[in-house]
């Protein structure tokens, strides 16, 4: 559906392919972006590298172009550019034409329609790449500019919080690491109290909870009645999911999806997308694969191909289950949840418990070495109480996430309307200027 002063456009009249090839050497100095910084379906990025690191010809890109993954299109990797650099070739670098404003053409892009007909015509089976001369051809109705960029406007705003979540989380997350090293590993509030000092930037209810001696262990040096311990000593269950046959699934009876967890929905910062996840039939969760049911609170540790990414299974994905590549760690009562994935975040940690990685087809980690993996733990009366500090990061952290998702959902509910126009933005004049 479409306006007054629509009108059908093709694509190739709208935007242009920037060809500005380079090669790395000539701009070492510059940041470079390949498919894999790029995130699946959140219109983001998740960092970038240097052109001093890549050496094959790349694309010169400037803030505000369009960066479009054309191998695999379905994969949704479409950003904007958040400052000058190269990428990957296998990106398409886009920019606007007159008359169309640059953001509006971002949505465009992202939208599903666009994905799906970019997918429709790729070429290559295992490796199928969208090819610029189909997509020139798509149509759709194009609104005046000035309800481009209303519609932009009100699209971005959307995609500008969800970012400021982004940040804040990161920040959120580099303090709650910071707190957590500093008590938990390299014990400064014991060695202050040692000295004669009141451990500085601690309430005093949370500074005698520490002790004020060390004493020798197995690990070394440690807080006196803290104690060196195993995984499994903190947790009441250690297992790992399973994987349904495909003739579990086509005898399952057709009812209630459930939530199937892989390692691949899993993300370097301890989120789960929701658009990766996929779905098994409830009475195969349920029947089949029983014993890896996710509750609340469950720590996810991949142990098969990619290692060692964690997250915690949040209420939001429930009901859940997952597969034999990621392992399912539930914490004894007194252990808060967070505690144990704090520790497994460590770089002590993580080296020692990777050295034992069976490199075979697929890296895996096994369930019996998770197990045995150690850390050093207060006594545990006193854990919750020295933890809620910390706690109370990450529950911000994890209030923020329900927030973005919520947002992209609503920004992706919005954008196939706007931009066709069955939606219209009332005001656009308006709302156009107030984004200018």
């Amino acid at each position: 559906m479409a306006g007054d002063g629509w009108s059908t456009m093709r694509f190739d009249r709208c935007a242009d392919l920037i060809r500005d090839t380079v090669r790395p050497s000539d701009v070492s100095n510059l940041p470079y972006i390949g498919l894999e910084h790029i995130a699946e379906g959140q219109l983001a990025l998740t960092g970038y590298g240097s052109a001093e690191q890549v050496t094959s010809i790349k694309s010169r890109f400037r803030k505000g172009d369009i960066l479009f993954g054309k191998l695999r299109p379905y994969f949704r990797k479409v950003v904007l550019a958040p400052f000058d650099g190269v990428c990957s070739t296998d990106i398409w670098v886009v920019r606007r034409k007159q008359g169309i404003d640059q953001r509006y053409l971002f949505y465009w892009m992202a939208s599903h329609e666009f994905i799906e007909e970019s997918t429709r015509a790729s070429e290559g089976t295992r490796m199928p790449r969208a090819q610029w001369e189909f997509v020139g051809r798509i149509e759709m109705p194009v609104p005046p500019l000035k309800e481009q960029r209303a519609i932009a406007c009100i699209l971005g705003a959307l995609d500008d919080k969800i970012e400021l979540n982004r940040q804040m989380n990161r920040t959120l997350e580099d303090i709650a690491r910071a707190i957590f090293k500093s008590w938990f590993v390299d014990f400064d509030p014991v060695r202050a109290k040692a000295a004669g000092h009141q451990p500085p930037g601690l309430k005093p209810e949370i500074a005698a909870l520490f002790p004020s001696a060390f004493e020798g262990s197995d690990l070394g040096e440690i807080p006196k009645e803290w104690k060196v311990t195993t995984l499994s000593a903190l947790t009441k269950l250690i297992t790992k999911g399973t994987t349904p046959t495909q003739g579990d699934i086509n005898n399952a009876v057709a009812d209630v999806k459930v939530n199937y967890v892989r390692v691949n929905c899993i993300e370097e910062d301890g989120s789960i997308l929701a658009d990766k996840l996929t779905s098994i039939p409830e009475s195969v969760h349920a029947g089949v694969l029983k014993r890896s049911i996710l509750e609340s609170g469950d720590i996810l540790y991949t142990i098969a191909g990619t290692i060692g990414r964690i997250a915690l299974a949040e209420d939001w994905i429930l009901p859940a289950n997952t597969n034999q590549a990621v392992a399912i760690i539930r914490s004894a009562p007194s252990v808060p949840p967070g505690f144990l994935v704090l520790i497994m975040r460590q770089e002590g940690f993580r080296q020692n418990l990777h050295s034992k990685i069976v490199h075979a087809v697929q890296a895996n980690l096994s369930l019996g070495m998770l197990a045995k993996a150690q850390g050093v733990v207060p006594p545990l009366p006193v854990l919750p109480k020295l933890f809620a500090p910390v706690e109370a990061i990450l529950s911000r952290i994890i209030n923020s996430r329900a927030q973005s998702r919520t947002l992209a959902a609503l920004r992706d509910a919005l954008l196939p309307k706007l931009i066709s126009g069955e939606l219209r933005v009332k005001d656009a004049e308006r709302i156009a200027g107030r984004c200018a």
